[in-house]
């Protein structure tokens, strides 16, 4: 059942610059339109939220790691340990840390109970990339946990580690695997090409009993690297093939085509898209029940499908490569970001709608709220490091707030659960009650005054000057005699009428001295 919205929990910020991170108060704020301060500013080099936002995790020096409770800010647990990377299970039961080893014979990967502060596993790996990092993976409820080894994936009790491997799932040349989200009942593992062998993605149940044989599989030619994108309910997965070359030539940056596998093997095969070109991005909803697609050469196409695969709605074209649902699955956010001017498209995808459009340009980072109310980009360093800001729009792309900064490294919703709010029509009704009363209270029910736009239209951009034209009117005007609006001033005209009156005299003059005057 919805929360109610008087019960809902208060929205909150993490937000990093380079003298340390600091929480704020989310929207709508009640101080004058500022955020408050929950925390002040705290020094540290790193800051994240575990997945279920109840731990906050702070790196303070390479030696010192704080686990906080997110609720009360306390700290649970400092642990002072050299680490190289670290992360915090969904949970934040368990704090994960890897360090550099000289011997096999030193295990460098350590995983240590948040409660206790003692060390629950350990094994040794050579070295840390994106697709073995983190060791030990989780599923969302920490119900499951696994690690990819060699040619196998090892699976653990994650209420007790000291009984080491409960079984294996053998699996040769296995490259990458991805625990589904909720409920972790199975497991996606992506073998790549190797000896003229096409690259395939297989699916498998977490169950010990109903690994014989894979209950989905998809082999690809020319497969460099893939993306595994499970949906909520654990029915399908979405598998982003890239390879960098191009066989057609069209891009520079290789190609890529999107499968869909199902857990019951009703479908194994390609998304139908409608035009050629990259996956820029592919998202499901919170429900699980359909995800959206980014796709084809710019103007890019966006496409809503079911879980069977059938498109329910093309959002049209534009400059977009990034998705980004509403929690609340009704509403959805089309934009183009990274190399793209920052183009917003907000969506009601229930009544087939489009509610507004906007524009955050620079964007590095951006999403919803937990409430589905209010959408934040942020302009962060070290990617951009100019005109650093955070921007907070509404639900239909309106402006709500924005704050610049020197330099901004980080900034993120504390991660709740959207099933603890209300239903976003029931969150917009009290907004705007909200807003009215406001307005009452100010204007003591004032019409003189006309209502400003939601989505205020943009002004024509102006023509270019260059710099060195700026001032040149005023500079004229003041070596020439003229004025810098381009009336001429009474001895700018008195000038020239003597400049005038002179070349008549030298023209006079000239038709005399000529041969035959008379």
């Amino acid at each position: 059942m919805a929360a109610a919205v008087g019960t809902s929990p208060v929205l909150e910020i993490l937000v990093r610059e380079p003298d340390g991170y600091s929480i704020w108060n989310g929207p709508p704020f009640n101080n004058n339109n500022q955020p408050g301060i929950k925390l002040e500013k705290v020094p540290c080099s790193s800051a994240k939220f575990s997945e279920d936002g109840s731990r906050l995790m702070v790196t303070k020096t390479d030696c010192a790691i704080s686990i906080y409770d997110s609720s009360t800010l306390k700290e649970i647990r400092c642990f002072q340990i050299p680490h190289v990377a670290s992360a915090l299970s969904p949970c934040g039961t368990y704090l994960q840390t890897f360090q550099k080893s000289t011997t096999p014979q030193e295990k460098n990967v350590v995983l240590w109970s948040v409660e206790t502060g003692d060390p629950v596993y350990q094994q040794f790996q050579k070295n840390m990339t994106k697709a073995t990092w983190p060791s030990v993976r989780f599923t969302a409820d920490e119900a499951v946990a696994c690690r990819l080894a060699t040619n196998e994936i090892q699976f653990f009790d994650p209420a007790d580690f000291s009984k080491g491997i409960l079984h294996r799932l053998r699996i040769p040349g296995v490259a990458a695997v991805e625990l589904s989200k909720a409920p972790g009942s199975h497991v996606a593992a992506f073998v790549p090409e190797s000896k003229g062998s096409p690259a395939s993605v297989q699916i498998y149940p977490c169950d010990k009993e109903l690994q014989s044989q894979p209950l989905a599989r998809r082999s690809f030619f020319r497969c460099s690297t893939v993306q595994l994108n499970w949906n909520r309910g654990s029915t399908g997965l979405l598998v982003v093939v890239q390879a960098d070359v191009d066989k057609s030539n069209q891009s520079y940056y290789g190609e890529s085509k999107l499968n869909y596998l199902t857990t019951d093997g009703t479908f194994e095969g390609l998304v139908p898209l409608r035009k050629e070109g990259p996956i820029h991005d592919v998202q499901w909803s919170f429900s699980g029940k359909e995800f959206a697609v980014v796709y084809g050469f710019m103007p890019a196409n966006a496409t809503i499908f079911d879980k069977k695969c059938k498109p329910l709605l093309e959002l049209g074209s534009g400059p977009y490569n990034t998705i980004r649902w509403n929690p609340k699955g009704k509403l959805l956010c089309l934009a183009g970001f990274g190399n793209l001017p920052g183009d917003m498209a907000f969506w009601d995808v229930v009544d087939k709608k489009q509610l507004g459009t906007t524009r955050a340009e620079c964007s590095v980072t951006s999403e919803w709220s937990a409430d589905g109310r209010y959408f934040m980009t942020a302009t962060t360093a070290p990617r951009l490091q100019v005109d650093n800001c955070i921007k907070f729009f509404n639900y239909n792309g309106s402006l709500f707030f924005k704050k610049m900064f020197d330099k901004l490294f980080q900034a993120d919703w504390k991660p709740e659960s959207p099933e603890k709010f209300g239903e976003i029509a029931e969150l917009i009704k009290s907004v705007d009650s909200m807003k009215v009363e406001e307005t009452k209270s100010q204007g003591q029910g004032s019409t003189s005054k006309k209502p400003a736009p939601a989505n205020p239209p943009a002004k024509k951009p102006a023509a270019y000057r260059p710099p060195h034209a700026k001032n040149a009117a005023a500079v004229q005007a003041e070596l020439f005699g003229g004025s810098s609006t381009g009336e001429m001033s009474k001895n700018a005209l008195k000038n020239k009428k003597k400049r005038e009156k002179q070349k008549e005299k030298k023209a006079t003059e000239a038709a005399a001295a000529a041969p035959g005057a008379t």
